[in-house]
């Protein structure tokens, strides 16, 4: 299938270097998938930089697990989860192998398959049509549009199913995009501190781009009465990716 109007092929070593050069250049780069039903591509517009042991805020912070074993791999794969049991989340792992460094994709405008897009979104039941900004604005909704589910975890970007392109800086899109750096959506922690982690990129008036929306603060623990004993020894709670409930764009 040949690249949508405005683009071109790349190959796996845009992904395999370090993930803060990848992050701000996926801007404006279109990723595809097809199955079955058919084709959909988005322009990607905003993405989130997550950096494996140097970020409490990324998955694969303490280590490997069943979950996030595709972000060891190699680059240019497809790392999707499920996030809260609400919607799935769609990442490109980047740098090399065993540095589990990737990028969420937070929102695309979608340059084609856009009547597939909207079959997906709008399949619970709508009062009114989405406008088409609104597609694949935040990490659920872009996988929902480009109809990607766990069975995509480990995929190869440059496999069948998915396809990625870089701009050819001719076409609609030509323009160089100004890019935008702020904190990430959602993440708690020291790695929601704006200062430190500003890794979150996006197409600075980009209608298509999420809002901001910082964690929700944690309440503090309820203390025992004095007959009182736990029942239950609860974890430290787990760093996610800023893909929770209340982050979804309104529709």
């Amino acid at each position: 299938m040949d690249a949508p109007v405005g683009f071109t092929d790349t190959d796996r070593a845009f992904f395999a270097r370090d993930v803060f050069d990848v992050a701000p250049q996926l801007l404006g780069c279109a990723l595809r998938r097809t199955d079955a039903a058919g084709t959909v591509a988005l322009r990607i517009t905003e993405v989130e930089a997550y950096a494996g042991e140097r970020d409490p805020g990324s998955h694969s912070y303490r280590g490997r697990t069943a979950r996030n074993a595709t972000m060891f791999g190699p680059a240019g794969h497809v790392y999707c989860y499920f996030s809260y049991g609400l919607h799935h989340a769609v990442n490109l792992v980047t740098g090399r192998v065993g540095q589990p460094y990737g990028c969420l994709v937070r929102a695309g405008r979608v340059v084609e398959g856009v009547e597939l897009a909207r079959r997906r979104r709008e399949a619970g039941g709508r009062r009114s049509p989405l406008p088409d900004r609104a597609l694949a604005r935040g990490p659920g909704n872009v996988a929902q549009a480009l109809g990607a589910t766990l069975a995509d975890d480990g995929d190869d970007l440059f496999g069948s199913a998915w396809q990625f392109f870089v701009p050819t800086g001719a076409g609609p899109d030509a323009a160089r995009p100004t890019i935008a750096t702020g904190p990430r959506v959602g993440v708690s922690g020291p790695a929601g501190d704006a200062v430190a982690f500003p890794w979150r990129y996006w197409i600075a008036g980009d209608p298509t781009v999420s809002s901001y929306r910082p964690a929700k603060p944690r309440l503090p623990a309820k203390p025992h009465g004095p007959s009182e004993t736990p029942t239950e020894t609860r974890r430290p709670t787990e760093t996610h990716h800023p893909a929770e409930p209340h982050q979804e764009e309104p529709t």
